[in-house]
């Protein structure tokens, strides 16, 4: 059976994205904690998530650092590129070690800022593994429907706090030689 490395935001949209996922393959979770920058609100949801839907196991990775090191030297517009970034190289190395087949996220196309077909690219580019996103096509009342169905609605409602340390108007449209730059000087500031 293949394997899944799923992570799992606490939102509404990745234990819907993990819960059509799991119907065929054996799906693990992974979220990535910003305590203190943020309360752990979104990891005890997170949590729950994947004890009811079954997300076996489930391991919290904490990023607050590389996140605030991103908002501090790289430019702002790219925080959200850089941010999946990281949390896809985080994934993919969790994926080798539990010997998964992919990583799987519940984006879909153009929800948020990071989630352009421009963005989705400079994203994908920083692993090797495959990356699943059943959602990719769904509108928002679709997922709500199916997390209403599956009972991970009630846990995931609740505020968001991925973008706390966030740009107020990001890039939409980042290229990769850009991308690229900006984690140089993250690399040059360690």
């Amino acid at each position: 059976m293949e394997k899944v490395m799923l992570l799992l935001s606490g939102g509404i949209d990745s234990p819907v994205a993990g819960w059509l996922l799991g119907k065929e393959r054996e799906v693990m979770a992974v979220h990535f904690s910003m305590e203190p920058l943020t309360d752990n609100e979104p990891e005890e949801k997170s949590r729950k998530l994947a004890e009811n839907l079954g997300f076996k196991p489930f391991v919290v990775e904490n990023i607050a650092k590389e996140l605030k090191d991103i908002a501090e030297k790289c430019n702002r517009r790219f925080y959200f590129v850089l941010m999946k970034r990281e949390m896809f190289r985080r994934a993919e190395r969790l994926a080798k070690e539990q010997g998964c087949d992919f990583i799987a996220t519940g984006e879909s196309l153009g929800q948020v800022s990071s989630q352009t077909l421009e963005n989705l690219a400079a994203i994908d580019a920083a692993v090797e593994i495959p990356v699943l996103r059943p959602l990719i096509g769904m509108d928002k009342q679709d997922i709500v429907r199916i997390a209403e169905k599956v009972g991970s609605f009630q846990i995931s409602c609740g505020k968001e706090v991925c973008d706390v340390l966030g740009p107020e108007k990001p890039a939409t449209r980042a290229r990769l030689d850009d991308i690229l730059e900006q984690e140089q000087l993250l690399k040059k500031a360690l």
